[in-house]
């Protein structure tokens, strides 16, 4: 058993800084203390000046495998993970086959059990017509994080439209369900009345086309379908200052039915950057005005948004090319996304005890997933060591997505992750990473 004691560093964890030791063995934090003295040959860890956070969760990740692995797969894209400190995600369905039988679903859990060096979990899928295979599962046995609904664009055949599948799902479901909310409908007649004007649409009536009221409306219908049945409904990548109101911080997070997530996208870009990067960062829902990632800043930093994520969506260079209508939606940003956290961070915008909140904390508690998410004594040892006065710029040579490209090329980061421990393995040090390590799958505490 290879024990590890990080010395003299800066942890971060729940609302406090203080500066002690960190005793890591059997894949778990065995010791926190002001000084844990060496007495079992530790492999010894200097963390004087640097700050030591739980790993991060990221709970919306697109990782492409099975059948899209010409632009990503579970190891390519679980190997930047790690780099960026994320040491656990969630994925979605949408692959090809899409996960909508229980069986296709394990099928992803054996790759990632063969190919991940981060923890993982799978999203179930929905469709209009595969209710009875979701109701199989039962919360109180289930690995699966949750059931997640395509309430608007999505591959194959995962927009759910038929209101009767809706309310019987949100009505009888045990699992959480997380959504993707924007009204197919309204985005419809938006494309259209553009495509009655004979000019070209560009990058930058995305937002025009995938709007504010689209996001809105079906976020709304989600929030009532919800309500009406006491559902667990957690509502991903809210993008648009009105939807805000659907939220509330008067209680605590463990207590909320209703929760919501916010993308560094969102947080970062706005429709100004399309002028620049133009089709790189269409996505769904769409990067829009700059008064919705000021509204959602501050939604974020006062709790009425909960966790952050990244909705990686890795897409080829050429599919990312050419005219609006044919270019995919969707970015890649797991190897950035606490980078960029610890950037704003030094910019003012939000402490380091509220990034490892949202980035952390929130999952671990929203998903009620077991110890982890913590640094706590007996909890796994999901653990970043950053540097936050060592500077690194994102560049093609240090991409490791496997489609090669990212939105942030050319940003330069004030901050580094140094090391990443899954399950108390230094998987990321040095500039490189072990893919040899696997994860695990992650459980759930659900009474």
């Amino acid at each position: 058993m290879t024990r590890f004691l990080i010395k003299n560093t800066s942890i971060v964890n729940e609302g406090q800084i203080h500066t002690g030791d960190v005793l890591i063995e059997d894949k778990r934090i065995a010791k926190i203390s002001q000084v844990i003295d060496n007495k079992h040959n530790a492999i010894e860890i200097n963390g004087e000046g640097k700050f030591l956070l739980p790993g991060v969760i990221d709970d919306q990740v697109h990782f492409r495998e099975p059948g899209l692995t010409h632009k990503a797969n579970i190891h390519t894209e679980s190997i930047a993970a790690v780099a960026g400190g994320t040491t656990s995600f969630m994925e979605m369905p949408n692959t090809k086959p899409a996960a909508l039988t229980q069986e296709l679903l394990e099928d992803k859990y054996v790759i990632a059990a063969n190919s991940s060096p981060a923890n993982y979990s799978f999203f179930m899928g929905t469709s209009n017509d595969n209710t009875e295979e979701i109701l199989r599962i039962n919360k109180k046995k289930s690995d699966v994080c949750g059931i997640k609904i395509f309430m608007g664009s999505s591959t194959g055949n995962m927009l759910v439209d038929n209101h009767l599948t809706l309310d019987r799902v949100f009505r009888e479901t045990e699992l959480l369900i997380a959504t993707h909310c924007e009204d197919e409908r309204i985005i419809k007649a938006n494309l259209e009345a553009f495509q009655k004007t004979g000019k070209p649409i560009s990058p930058s009536d995305h937002p025009i086309i995938r709007n504010q009221d689209a996001c809105f409306e079906s976020s709304l219908m989600a929030v009532q379908l919800a309500k009406r049945n006491n559902t667990r409904l957690h509502i991903l990548h809210i993008s648009t200052v009105k939807e805000l109101q659907l939220f509330t911080n008067l209680i605590p997070l463990e207590e909320k039915r209703i929760t919501s997530e916010v993308c560094v996208h969102h947080l970062h870009f706005t429709a100004d950057d399309y002028a620049t990067l133009g089709n790189k960062i269409k996505c769904n829902p769409a990067i829009k005005a700059k008064e919705n990632k000021a509204a959602l800043w501050e939604a974020l930093l006062d709790d009425r948004l909960d966790i952050i994520a990244t909705d990686h969506a890795p897409h080829t260079i050429e599919e990312k090319s050419g005219d609006y209508l044919h270019t995919h939606a969707g970015l890649p940003l797991v190897q950035h996304s606490l980078q960029l956290m610890l950037h704003y961070h030094r910019e003012g915008k939000i402490t380091l005890e509220k990034v490892v909140e949202k980035m952390s904390h929130a999952p671990a508690k929203c998903f009620q997933i077991a110890e982890r998410g913590f640094i706590r004594e007996g909890y796994y040892a999901d653990l970043v060591l950053v540097n936050l006065h060592q500077s690194n710029t994102v560049s093609k040579d240090n991409l490791l997505y496997k489609c090669g490209w990212s939105p942030l090329e050319g940003f330069q980061f004030p901050a580094t992750v140094e090391k990443t421990f899954v399950n108390g393995y230094p998987v990321y040090q040095n500039g490189k990473v072990d893919s040899t390590y696997r994860g695990m799958r992650l459980k759930f505490n659900r009474s």
